[in-house]
């Protein structure tokens, strides 16, 4: 009885938030003629369903939080008609339980103000800002002094797994790279699926299985992985030996980006060591 009460709650929910979203359209938002003898503000349920492509008994379903099931198709459908945006998008699908797409806004990826700014303010954890293609989009000065002047990477030679698999520096540096590498690998293999068919995505994959044996093995095992937090060991060539947490998080405002934090561990001094890179020591 809780499952079919929760259910019911979220069917309920559903309706009212359709209703209203319709209610804040004007027929003039999707290109409607207004008309006259409107009593009731926003789009009429007829009108929605019409754009959406979809019945108005039907539609009118919906909103009175009956026992129908919208598939991902209607709800994608309904989104863009009712101009939702990323959250809200989101939502629909969180209520009727369905797993959301990624909704993204095409174009070049932007990193705002406020998160250089906390990737500034992580003077002594070396730090980057990850894109959808896992390509480094903004990075501290710990992680330039830790790993490379990402400055002098121009497009692909930016991404993680063309560092990982494709640049010689990147591997030395990355004392367990043969552990280390297929999971990260697996990661991303998990991340790409969303992105199917995207051509930045599959020119990428395309490129680093021709360059690289261990890429195409393990990329035609197809094992997936979810974001881990773990450790790992860097031989720098100034420092030597160093340990670092490795962290991976998701940006809410922008679940498109991870931040990736790598912290110092007492093993191997390694605090001292990055303070002594960065010139603080």
């Amino acid at each position: 009885m809780g499952r079919l009460s929760t259910h019911a709650a979220k069917r309920r929910e559903f309706g009212a938030f359709l209703r209203s979203r319709r209610e804040r359209l004007t027929p003039e938002d999707v290109g409607l003629p207004r008309g006259s003898r409107r009593r009731t503000p926003g789009l009429r349920r007829e009108e929605v369903a019409m754009l959406a492509g979809v019945g108005t008994t039907w539609y009118t379903w919906l909103e009175q939080g009956r026992d129908v099931q919208p598939s991902s198709e209607v709800l994608t459908a309904l989104a863009e008609t009712l101009r939702l945006d990323r959250a809200e998008w989101r939502h629909i699908f969180v209520l009727n339980d369905r797993p959301s797409p990624e909704h993204s806004i095409a174009g070049p990826e932007k990193v705002s103000a406020p998160l250089l700014r906390i990737l500034e303010s992580l003077a002594i954890q070396p730090a980057y800002i990850l894109g959808r293609r896992w390509d480094i989009l903004a990075w501290n000065r710990a992680a330039t002094v830790l790993f490379c002047d990402y400055s002098k990477l121009a497009g692909d030679e930016r991404n993680i797994m063309h560092l990982l698999f494709m640049n010689k520096h990147h591997r030395q540096l990355l004392v367990d790279w043969d552990e280390l590498a297929p999971t990260a690998l697996a990661m991303f293999h998990a991340d790409s699926a969303r992105y199917v068919g995207d051509p930045d995505f599959t020119r990428l994959i395309e490129t680093l299985k021709r360059s690289s044996p261990e890429f195409e093995m393990w990329w035609s095992k197809h094992k997936i992985s979810p974001h881990i937090t773990n450790r790992k060991s860097i031989k720098h060539p100034v420092a030597g030996q160093m340990r670092f947490e490795y962290s991976s998080l998701i940006i809410a405002e922008q679940q498109e980006m991870k931040l990736v934090v790598y912290t110092p561990l007492d093993e191997e001094n390694t605090s001292v060591k990055l303070s002594q890179l960065l010139g603080n020591g």
